[in-house]
């Protein structure tokens, strides 16, 4: 529910930096595409993001990023160190006076995002089945389960399901930008609700049931944004995300199916990456041409 399409900091660049810069600038032509073709809203929005700055040497590295996002951004966005003053009402407290406003971040609805991409496919006749014959091209995007089967079939830890609550907001604020806060993210959707998470917890007894971890997001949202105190919670949510040993996606030939592929691993960027690992995967699937980076091989995970 959370949908928050938000870049690393610019700054020590590599191949995900890199990856994910690609497909955050490819996501809004993506996803008009989409709701183009299928007449039904993702609930895209390159909005921007809030991030409040705690202290002196932060705002110190936050400046600097401002010359490295130019650079590495190449111009299609923009870093920027403002004063909370000047941003009215929906902005977080900031110990500074001062606010990360990056013009990079966008959002969605995930739940949004999967109805617009399926009435898409219908209205390219592509039909989607529940189950189907295991013939053609098959692509292994399993989540959570697939990396487990990776793990226990080559015998070392590949990746592994890291469970994620977050919540839904009776908040409008839709055309305001998203905070990220004391490591909450607050998302305003197209809807007129709120987006709030997550939680990452590596341990746990039920994978889809929320619990008091999910209350104190939910806290913390409201201490880093007053505004929200007292709003009404209209849906909690609990889940798995796939994590790789990497913490990048693995995308390429399945290494334990011949002839298939796999592409896994989002975990918390998942949705942000989609665009370009589609590309890359329709590329390597459809025409033989290969351009994943090194670091999302499977070989990078063992």
């Amino acid at each position: 529910m959370v949908g928050a399409l938000a870049p690393h900091v610019p700054e020590n660049w590599n191949a995900k930096k890199a990856f994910q810069f690609d497909s955050l600038i490819m996501a809004e032509r993506f996803w008009a595409e989409v709701m183009e073709i299928g007449g039904v809203s993702p609930g895209y929005g390159r909005t921007g993001r809030l991030q409040p700055i705690a202290n002196e040497r932060a705002l110190e590295l936050a400046h600097a990023r401002i010359e490295t996002a130019k650079e590495l951004w190449q111009g299609k966005a923009h870093w920027q160190v403002r004063p909370v003053a000047d941003l009215g009402p929906w902005v977080p407290p900031s110990a500074t006076g001062f606010v990360i406003h990056d013009t990079l971040t966008a959002r969605m609805s995930p739940r949004r995002a999967g109805a617009a991409m399926v009435a898409a496919l219908g209205a390219l006749g592509v039909r989607i089945q529940p189950e189907a014959p295991n013939r053609g091209l098959v692509i292994h995007a399993t989540g959570a389960a697939g990396l487990v089967e990776l793990s226990n079939r080559l015998g070392r830890l590949v990746g592994a399901g890291i469970k994620g609550q977050s919540a839904l907001l009776d908040f409008d604020a839709r055309d305001a930008p998203q905070i990220f806060a004391d490591a909450v993210h607050i998302i305003p959707h197209a809807d007129g609700t709120l987006g709030i998470g997550s939680t990452t917890e590596r341990e746990f007894d039920d994978p889809t049931g929320t619990d008091a971890a999910l209350d104190d997001v939910i806290a913390r949202a409201v201490a880093a944004m007053p505004v929200l105190r007292g709003v009404r919670v209209i849906d909690r949510w609990a889940g798995l995300r796939p994590r790789t040993k990497s913490r990048a996606p693995v995308l390429g030939v399945h290494p334990l199916y011949p002839g298939q592929f796999i592409a896994n691993g989002g975990f918390k960027i998942g949705f942000g990456m989609a665009p370009k690992v589609a590309h890359v995967m329709a590329d390597l699937m459809l025409e033989g041409h290969d351009t994943i980076p090194d670091d999302f091989r499977i070989e990078t995970c063992l």
